[in-house]
């Protein structure tokens, strides 16, 4: 069930709306709804980014455990060329 909500645009951001509704066959709510979703989407997956890094740190604090760059990069570079390379083992 969609609720109807409002926003307050100044006339020139609504104007650009309207102007890329009537250049993309759209209604301006429509463009408007389509933003906003895209804006939420992107923002919820930095913040699950912003959250895994934030995990990744406390464990490493916990732990100690780690790659070096050099190995992570050797790693990543063979996955890259489509081998089939395991993760090397972390160490403290």
């Amino acid at each position: 069930m969609a609720t109807a909500t409002s926003i307050k645009l100044d006339d020139e951001l609504k104007g650009r709306v309207q102007h890329l509704a009537e250049a993309r066959r759209r209604t301006s709510h429509w463009i408007m709804r389509e933003a906003i979703a895209q804006y939420v989407e992107r923002e919820e997956k930095r913040e699950e980014f912003r959250q895994d890094a934030l995990r990744a740190w406390e464990g490493y604090q916990r732990t100690g455990l780690h790659l070096t760059l050099e190995e992570a990069d050797a790693w990543l570079a063979k996955l890259e060329a489509g081998e089939d390379a395991e993760l090397p083992e972390c160490r403290v």
